[in-house]
């Protein structure tokens, strides 16, 4: 069975870490395009939409061949719910007429993705799984390097477990990245959080993962376009 994959990227214009990040020149062309590219690249892709409530980003959007979504307000502030602009953006489409079988969120601080990263995330949405996320091996383990703290102000391991005293004898821990996210529409829907479903990790490299937040790592990522 061929599943229909339609793209989404959300985009919001009141970016504080970097303000005006999504329209920012990245490679010579503006952050966001790199995400409507790489999409517009793939075949098993058929539409691309960027939701956003921001003019420029509107715009922008539109000279680099995606359609808009135009995101109510109250779903583009600091404390909005992503998840609540997803189901934004599957019931605009659907009430445009357009059915689709995939749903893959394309973030835009993730310029360094692969199609081939892209791809191992949608093959990964089977019959067994609601959502597919994508991650990279983490820096640090909650089973030694990460730490909270009490009343007394005193430090505990996140995850003490005294029979676990070597490195090899942990789990892996991952990180979520947003290079890609894939879930069935109907789940994201039906449900309030990327958690209440069955949830597959797709692994990607890190270099491929930088996450643009602030200035530094903008700077991280023109450094890796530039190798």
């Amino acid at each position: 069975m061929t599943w229909r994959t339609f793209a989404f990227i959300f985009a919001r214009g009141g970016s504080k870490g970097l303000p005006g990040k999504n329209i920012k020149l990245l490679g010579g062309i503006p952050l966001i395009a790199h995400g409507i590219r790489l999409a517009q690249a793939m075949e098993r892709i058929e539409r691309i939409f960027v939701s956003t409530d921001d003019a420029q980003i509107a715009a922008v959007a539109r000279q680099f061949g995606a359609d808009v979504i135009d995101r109510p307000a109250a779903l583009a502030t600091d404390t909005a719910s992503e998840w609540l602009a997803w189901q934004h953006a599957i019931q605009h489409v659907r009430a445009l007429g357009f059915d689709f079988d995939v749903f893959l969120s394309l973030p835009a601080t993730s310029p360094l993705r692969s199609e081939q990263d892209v791809s191992n995330c949608i093959d990964a949405l089977q019959d067994d799984a609601d959502i597919v996320i994508s991650v990279t091996p983490s820096a640090r383990s909650p089973y030694f390097n990460m730490v909270v703290t009490n009343e007394a102000g005193l430090a505990s391991v996140v995850l003490g477990d005294a029979a676990l005293q070597r490195r090899q004898d942990v789990p892996p821990v991952y990180d979520i990245t947003t290079v890609a996210y894939v879930a069935k529409p109907d789940f994201i829907l039906a449900h309030e959080r990327l958690f209440d479903g069955r949830v597959r990790p797709v692994v990607v490299p890190k270099e491929r993962a930088v996450d643009i937040d602030d200035e530094f790592d903008f700077k991280v990522a023109q450094a890796l376009l530039d190798l």
